[in-house]
């Protein structure tokens, strides 16, 4: 894809500058943040508009307010966060339109920071609407797009302020996302080995196919794994699969085979009899090669699995991951996922791990800090990951 400027190719100093980032964190009673993930992302882009001098417009979304002003949606406790974080007083406006938040923004000095209110309040933010993206630039000079978890979506926030605001630039997150996820993909160090996990084919069809053009070896675990066995005439008992998509994985096979693509598929998996998600336990364990037995089903790769996994993992120079291996929620079950990180992360590998619950996984591994760049963005990373265009990219001026 063509480049975008980003905020290292304009001087936004003394300018007005409306920042889209994502901090849609989870937040419990209280307004305590579990997560501040995504707010310290944002740090290194607001900091640069701040010694620049630019007077910085914040606005996020969090969760689904669907049109309604929920209370325990504001992003109150993200301005306090921030504040927190960032070391400098953040400003917090109850609104994201009108008269109090022109007020607000007229009222900035130069190098300060004010966080308007959640943008779902509003319907008109997820129907684009211009009217609605209108009055969002009305006392802005630029748009900073720095949100990448909601790039893939064509919101009046994401894409459609652009319409009405002269410059309009990418933030740091997503000059990183688009370095990691769009050239460090394209023209990979090879050997590129690419991991796959999650529950469902389905919601990695064109991924599958766009990155086999792209890899050396692909890893399937994970509940896809179990339709690729399917697809290749095992049973696999009671676990998660999709048959209806048995031919979507033969032709994923196939087309491996006619690239010279590796595709590694699990040789022995730990399956159980019961699953308590509530209580995060397992019933009994047992490690099969072959057919899964019927009430029976499998929750992670097995050692033999995980091993040859690790192998490959080691003896290449750039490793894309998304989605793990088992039910890594759960002790007994996410041995598999985290030797997969353990091996990565001990590894001279580039690694990009796709958006998530890969980061989730990587995070609750304990070796985040090891790999090269975890995405923010779930539906976004897959998307560009796919070749589709971004909406809250699209909008951005080209470099």
């Amino acid at each position: 894809m063509e480049k975008v400027k980003t905020i290292k190719d304009v001087d936004l100093g003394g300018k007005r500058v409306f920042v889209r980032v994502d901090f849609n964190v989870p937040v419990e009673d209280g307004g305590v943040i579990t997560d501040n993930t995504r707010i310290n992302a944002a740090i290194p882009t607001i900091r640069h508009l701040v010694e620049q001098g630019a007077k910085v417009i914040l606005a996020s979304h969090l969760g689904r307010p669907k049109g309604e002003r929920k209370p325990e949606l504001t992003l109150a406790p993200v301005a306090a966060e921030l504040s927190k974080l960032i070391g400098m007083p953040v400003q917090f406006v109850e609104d994201s339109i009108g008269d109090d938040v022109a007020t607000a923004i007229n009222g900035l000095g130069e190098g300060s920071i004010l966080l308007l209110e959640n943008m779902r309040y509003y319907n008109e933010e997820t129907k684009n609407d211009p009217e609605f993206s209108k009055k969002l630039a009305e006392n802005v000079d630029a748009f900073v797009n720095d949100a990448f978890g909601t790039a893939h979506r064509a919101h009046a926030s994401t894409a459609g302020i652009a319409d009405y605001v002269e410059s309009k630039v990418a933030g740091l997150l997503i000059e990183k996302e688009l370095e990691y996820l769009g050239d460090k993909t394209a023209n990979p160090e090879k050997p590129f080995t690419v991991i796959l996990g999650g529950a469902k084919v389905s919601d990695k069809i064109t991924v599958i196919d766009a990155l086999l053009d792209k890899c050396d070896t692909m890893i399937i675990g994970g509940a896809m794994a179990y339709t690729f066995a399917l697809a290749l005439g095992k049973k696999v008992g009671d676990s998660l699969s999709e048959p209806d998509k048995i031919e979507t994985a033969k032709s994923a096979i196939e087309k491996a085979g006619k690239l010279g693509v590796k595709l590694l598929l699990p040789v022995d998996n730990l399956i159980t009899n019961s699953i308590d998600f509530d209580n995060k336990a397992l019933g009994e364990t047992k490690v099969v090669e072959g057919d899964i037995p019927d009430g029976w089903e499998g929750v992670d790769i097995g050692p033999k699995t995980t091993a040859i996994f690790e192998d490959v993992v080691r003896n290449s120079k750039s490793v894309l991951w998304n989605g793990p291996m088992g039910i890594f929620e759960i002790k007994e079950s996410a041995v598999g996922t985290f030797a997969v990180a353990k091996a990565i992360a001990e590894s001279d590998v580039i690694s990009i791990i796709g958006g998530g619950d890969s980061v989730k996984a990587v995070k609750k591994s304990g070796y985040s800090d090891s790999v090269s760049f975890m995405s923010t963005g779930g539906g976004a990373s897959l998307e560009f990951l796919e070749g589709k265009e971004l909406p809250g990219v699209a909008v951005l001026d080209k470099a």
